[in-house]
């Protein structure tokens, strides 16, 4: 064990084991995707493969339907997936960032049950993906709305589906044009 986890409850050293690996994350977020692999395999790698240990010394201890049992067995059936972000520097830890952009659309939900059709609540959705994808792009939304919408009219996507390349938030000319301003 880690010398600075305490022999507290399971959940409070759940939580400060994984809190050592938010650390990490912290000290590493503004490096090269290069950088933060190689810290995560000096630092990183050890603590979650003590914690996965530590899961398994201890999940026969707690009732498999407890909080700490569900979270347990939940962290097991997860390993390979919780484990990936150390293989590659440009995978983030956590969702949290994808959590916070979908908070409003799951907000909304309920208030979509009234877009009138099946029809308008997948045009109300598909909007809201593209203004998510512009603000996650860094691109101002109303002004990516607007250049998608000048750009399109007249275009045939079937005739020359490679155009709406040239409509992604990541194009040069989209960021040039929609960039959000600093």
């Amino acid at each position: 064990m880690p010398e600075d986890v305490k022999e507290t409850t399971a959940p409070q050293q759940a939580i400060e084991r994984i809190g050592q690996l938010f650390k990490i994350e912290e000290e590493i977020v503004n490096k090269s995707a290069e950088e933060r692999l190689k810290i995560r395999k000096e630092k990183s790698t050890e603590l979650v493969d003590e914690f996965f240990v530590w899961i398994e010394e201890n999940q026969n201890k707690y009732v498999s339907k407890s909080k700490i049992g569900k979270a347990f067995t939940y962290a097991m059936n997860q390993k390979e997936g919780l484990m990936r972000y150390l293989e590659d520097g440009n995978i983030e830890m956590s969702n949290n960032l994808a959590e916070r952009a979908i908070r409003p659309f799951t907000v909304g939900r309920k208030n979509w049950l009234f877009s009138g059709s099946p029809k308008g609540a997948k045009a109300s959705a598909t909007v809201y993906s593209i203004v998510e994808t512009a603000k996650a792009n860094n691109l101002d939304p109303y002004k990516y709305l607007t250049y998608i919408f000048k750009s399109l009219p007249g275009v045939d996507l079937k005739e020359y589906p490679e155009f709406i390349n040239y409509l992604l938030p990541w194009d040069e000319q989209v960021q040039a044009i929609c960039k959000k301003a600093e």
